[in-house]
Order: structure tokens, then sequence, then C-alpha cells
């Protein structure tokens, strides 16, 4: 397994060096909140939001112009079929400064243990509508790996590192488009019902074409169990 995630980053880094061309970079914050439920079921809920700070061209001059681009509001429900596994569905709205636009998901996770780290692979299909943009179908696939920075495991009052690199298919009309994600991230556990990260959210896509569009997103997320 460990070969394989070796392998996707050295594809994901492969095309983003290809082709680079527009860029754009801001903030991205979250607030989790989640609660466990009665037979194996999980519900969580969470806000995000995302600030523009400024976007431009590679090798050409930016333009400073800030902008707070939307506000998600997503609420999942989860089920654990195994030890580890899950799948789950959920609903999403998105707020900008149009109309709002609207997701339904459905997600299977498989997590395998190893000595010192998690690997996880996540296999996902969302559709997005409403709005002024056409109804857009996304088939996804993330694999990642969490690693404890002290020990074998993850205690309270210790960081952790993740990493996941994950792949989206998009298709709207006629249309198709391919988004890679690559995203490090230093977490913090202050209990065991909470916990911070700062994450490095890199994104590009539109490169089939032979260009690419590449977002930098820096994320602050603090997650609440009840």
């Amino acid at each position: 397994m460990g070969r394989i995630f070796i392998m996707l980053l050295l594809v994901f880094l492969v095309e983003t060096l290809w082709a680079q061309n527009t860029y754009r970079y801001g903030t991205l914050p979250s607030f989790n909140l989640s609660k466990k439920l009665e037979n194996g079921w999980k519900l969580d809920s969470e806000i995000e939001s995302r600030q523009r700070f400024k976007r431009g061209t590679f090798g050409e001059g930016a333009t400073s112009n800030f902008k707070h681009e939307r506000v998600d509001l997503t609420l999942v429900a989860a089920k654990k079929i195994g030890l580890n596994n899950k799948i789950a569905g959920g609903y999403m709205i998105r707020l900008t400064e149009n109309k709002p636009r609207h997701r339904l998901m459905e997600q299977l996770t498989l997590v395998q243990s190893y000595n010192a780290f998690r690997m996880a692979h996540r296999f996902a299909v969302d559709q997005t509508f409403g709005g002024e943009d056409p109804t857009e179908i996304r088939v996804r696939y993330r694999i990642g790996a969490e690693f404890p920075m002290n020990g074998l495991f993850v205690d309270p009052n210790e960081f952790y590192f993740k990493i996941t690199h994950e792949y989206l298919n998009k298709f709207a009309e006629s249309e198709y488009d391919l988004e890679a994600r690559l995203v490090p991230t230093l977490g913090y556990l202050i209990t065991d019902t909470n916990k911070v990260e700062i994450a490095l959210d890199y994104r590009v896509d539109s490169f089939i074409d032979g260009g690419s569009a590449n977002n930098f997103w820096l994320g602050v997320n603090w997650y609440l169990k009840l």
C-alpha cells in the first residue's frame, strides 16, 4: 500500500510540473461537530468558509482582490461496517453571492492499521445542482495516511501528521475535467474529543486541455465530539 501511495504522489507532481497556468490562494477554515449514535451510527455537521486573497497567472502580475467566496453547511450520517470501515451519506448547501448550490454525497471508507500509522481509502460520489451552473457529478478516490509524532498511537496533548491525495473525476453536461488534490496536515489532539489541524490544501484542475488552475488554501480546522 505504501508503494501505491508513493506512486500516486509522483503522478500528481508530474501533472503539476507539466502544466502550470493560473493560480489563487486564500484560507479555508472549518468547524466540525460530531456525535455518536446507537448501533454504530455517527452524525457529522460542518461549517466551512473560503476566502480568496489573491489570484493571477504564473509569470505575470498578480491581482490583489480579497473576496469571501462561499460558506458550506454540511450534514453527514455514517455507519460503521466491520471494525474500522464505514459507509456514509450526506447533504451540503453552498452559500455564495449568487443562488445557493446543493450537493448529495455517498461515501465508502476503508481503514487499514499498520505499525505506527493508519491508511485510509475513500471512494465517493457526489451530485451538485441548483444555482446558475449545470448539474455536476463527481467520482472521487482519496488515499491518506496518519502518523503519530510520538510512539505508536496518538494520545491527548500530542501532535500527529497526516497526508491525503485525491483524484476527482468531474462530469457536467457533456464536459469532463479531472482534479487532483494534495493535503499535508499537522494536527494536535487536545483531548479524546477535541482536536485542531492546520492543513496546506493544494488543488489543480483544468490541465487536460493543456493548462491548469492551481489553488492553494490554508485550512485551520477544529473538530469537536459530543
